[in-house]
């Protein structure tokens, strides 16, 4: 139907007969010639229809936004003076000889090159529309490439492409399952996978030393900008291979992704210990474009009269933290107070500050509510450790360390961005040697990546005392954003068992659950280590995008909800039965 794509025309072209098809993008009317700018996915091109043709000037007369029309016509060079530099295709346009309407379209719920003046949720529900955008037409164009290359560079590397199934058995890896009654067998369930770990462990047993899939995995849990209920992977999976043979392999093919897409040297990775993570910048994902860091002072707080600081300062479980902002004694109290009210939604009770106005003063120069209850020697003491200089600000965070962790590791962020504090444009690193597992508030244990990662330590020695003990697991983070995870995994069934009772999994629980696993390990099962990669986060970076709905062809909103489709449903009363399921209301 058609000879050329409208965005692939060039001066070369010109002299050329081609045909087009297309969706009309807009018309205008000038002086008795019509001229329509025809779109399809590779961009846009003018065609001019003179009235010496009176059928198809008459069609192209008629023609409205989004008609779907077919042209055949000559290329030629644009008139003098009127050549756009910023189309590729500006220098020429086409001399419209026949135009045939092959669909007509009513008038589109909203603009292309308007739609930021509608809600999200109007976009999703005609996301055939929005789709059309040039903008999001070219950020899945880009999805594609990425995926082709990935697959190349794995292919190339070794590593087999297996699908694993989409309908298995609920497993505990850390969010509600998306299950799927079963109307065979009748009070069953299937699951959706969270990940495909299992299986690509089993298929390290079975053999197949090096794979991949490009995976799509579900996840029942809130949203936030970067999450979905059912979101993609690029899951690899090696035998044989350590943590730094894999971080090697993953790290090589990240850097080509950036190298080739977008022309960026992302430079060194650099590896920092989990703990060195959360110490300097309360996170396990830090970013490292931002040059605040987090200093401990409970040392010098721990005996002051202020209860606020001390307490935490004496608490084992407990840290006082200070962040130093250069420049931040501009900000307004006003600004102060938003700020203290961001920290809230991380638990933060409040967020104490002291302006540093002129230390030549001493004492006198520090503005601040808290400075009369830390004491002058104090307060002067902290701002030595921060060696902090007139016109900084520091902020406080005095809590369970949990706490402080998290609103002072956010609010080094917020702050970092709203004061344009960013001081290059990439930064990736590892993060590695994570402990094996966190407690929780009624003092149980918590894997804290899953239960298939193995420690670094022998099985007696992590039952005898698994506080504290590290994981061989591994983090690619890329400025504050979780790329990968991964992790050596466990490949002996003695490790496998005392993980779990660690978790308080007893042995009848764990052989209901994973028994299948646990009798792998029995016959021969290689040491073997593996990652999975968030597609969508990862192209969501790669284009600048402040959410993976703008990279995911039809995404759910943050409810979990498809508004085009109107999924989540209700399903028939004889489905129901079918499935011997009876709906209890909720009062």
């Amino acid at each position: 139907m058609r000879s050329h794509y409208c965005g692939d025309l060039r001066e070369e072209h010109i002299g050329q007969e081609i045909t087009l098809a297309g969706w009309v993008h807009r018309r205008r009317d000038h002086g008795g010639v019509i001229f329509l700018d025809l779109r399809d996915r590779e961009g846009l091109t003018q065609v001019v229809f003179d009235p010496d043709r009176e059928e198809s000037f008459a069609l192209a007369d008629s023609c409205r936004n989004e008609f779907v029309v077919e042209v055949k016509g000559l290329v030629r060079a644009r008139p003098e003076g009127t050549t756009n530099s910023d189309m590729p295709t500006g220098a020429i346009e086409v001399l419209g000889k026949e135009l045939i309407i092959l669909n007509k379209a009513e008038t589109p719920p909203f603009q292309l090159d308007e739609h930021q003046q509608v809600g999200e949720d109007v976009r999703l529900r005609h996301r055939y529309v929005d789709l059309r955008r040039p903008e999001i037409q070219e950020k899945l164009r880009f999805r594609s490439k990425v995926t082709h290359q990935v697959r190349a560079y794995l292919e190339d590397q070794g590593f087999l492409d297996i699908e694993t199934p989409i309908l298995t058995r609920a497993t505990p890896e850390g969010a509600r399952d998306y299950l799927v009654p079963s109307r065979t067998h009748e009070g069953s369930f299937f699951a959706l996978p969270q990940s495909p770990q299992l299986f690509k462990q089993l298929l390290m047993v079975s053999g197949f030393d090096r794979y991949y899939q490009i995976a799509k995995c579900f996840r029942d849990e809130d949203l936030r900008a970067d999450r979905q209920p059912e979101f993609t992977q690029i899951d690899i999976e090696t035998s044989f291979l350590d943590e730094h043979e894999v971080m090697a392999i993953t790290e090589n093919m990240i850097r080509g992704l950036f190298k080739d897409q977008l022309n960026i040297d992302l430079g060194d990775f650099p590896h920092m210990p989990y703990s060195e993570a959360m110490l300097r910048f309360g996170s396990d994902k830090p970013d490292l474009r931002i040059p605040m860091e987090l200093v401990d002072v409970a040392d010098l707080v721990a005996s002051v009269d202020f209860k606020v600081f001390a307490g935490p300062a004496t608490d084992p479980k407990g840290r006082v933290a200070a962040l130093k902002v250069p420049g931040g004694s501009e900000l307004t109290r006003k600004q102060i107070d938003e700020y203290t009210k961001y920290v809230s939604i991380y638990g933060a009770k409040g967020l104490a500050w002291i302006k540093v106005n002129d230390l030549a003063a001493g004492a006198e120069g520090l503005q601040s509510p808290i400075v009369k209850f830390l004491g002058a020697e104090i307060a002067l003491q902290i701002m030595e450790r921060l060696e902090a200089k007139d016109g900084d600000l520091v902020f406080f965070g005095a809590d369970k360390a949990n706490i402080v962790n998290e609103a002072l590791g956010a609010l080094r962020i917020k702050v970092g961005e709203d004061l344009n504090m960013l001081e290059r444009e990439w930064a990736p690193l590892w993060v590695v040697d994570f402990p094996m597992f966190e407690e929780n508030s009624d003092g149980s244990m918590t894997a804290l990546h899953h239960p298939f990662t193995a420690p670094s330590c022998s099985p007696e020695e992590l039952i005898a005392q698994p506080e504290g003990k590290l994981s061989r697991a591994y983090d690619m983070v890329l400025n504050g954003c979780e790329l990968g995870g991964g992790s050596v995994r466990i490949h002996d069934q003695e490790m496998q068992k005392a993980v779990f009772k660690v978790l308080g999994i007893s042995d009848e629980e764990a052989d209901e659950k994973f028994g299948f696993l646990l009798n792998a390990l029995k016959f021969g099962a290689p040491p073997h280590a593996g990652l999975a990669f968030g597609l969508d986060r990862l192209i969501m970076l790669m284009t600048g995008s402040t959410s993976i709905r703008e990279v995911i062809a039809f995404p759910k909103t943050q409810s979990a909800a498809c508004p085009m489709t109107e999924a989540p449903g209700e399903v028939s009363a004889a489905q129901l039965r079918d499935l011997n399921i009876k709906l209890r209301k909720t009062p």
